[in-house]
């Protein structure tokens, strides 16, 4: 059974900045790129719009609050974005981990839905045999 293994788009270099995807995710669809580079691409731009959409929130939420000083507001974004960060990458490991549950969930349901269905085709063939059989054996008996 092949296990896909995502990362999550969010890894903070030194400086704090995003980066897309470490490993990126396995489809198993062969795109003509590279190992994983469509994956890295798209954490990378999903990871960059979040962070974006975090950026705008925490400066409407500073605006707000006309009273900060220029530097208390930098402080306000920096922590927001953050928390905010934070909380997007513990949502979509959380994703990731129960798409992985549930996959497995189905690969074990559908190989044991193809054992039965095999089961009941062999079966069936073997009686559709056995029929064939002995109406070969009552048509030389009879004649």
């Amino acid at each position: 059974m092949r296990r896909d293994r995502c990362t999550s788009p969010y890894r903070e270099d030194e400086s704090g900045h995003e980066s897309g995807h470490e490993s990126g995710c396995d489809t198993g669809h062969d795109t003509g790129y590279d190992d994983g580079s469509a994956s890295r691409v798209e954490g990378y731009l999903l990871a960059h719009t979040h962070r974006e959409q975090a950026r705008r929130e925490a400066e409407d939420l500073c605006a707000r609050m006309p009273w900060l000083t220029t530097a208390q507001a930098e402080d306000v974004t920096a922590h927001y974005l953050r928390r905010r960060m934070d909380l997007t990458r513990q949502i979509l490991l959380a994703t990731t981990e129960r798409a992985g549950q549930l996959r497995e969930e189905y690969e074990t349901r559908y190989a044991a839905l193809r054992r039965s269905l095999l089961r009941r085709h062999a079966a069936c063939a073997c009686a559709l045999l056995a029929c064939a059989g002995l109406g070969t054996l009552a048509s030389a008996f009879f004649r």
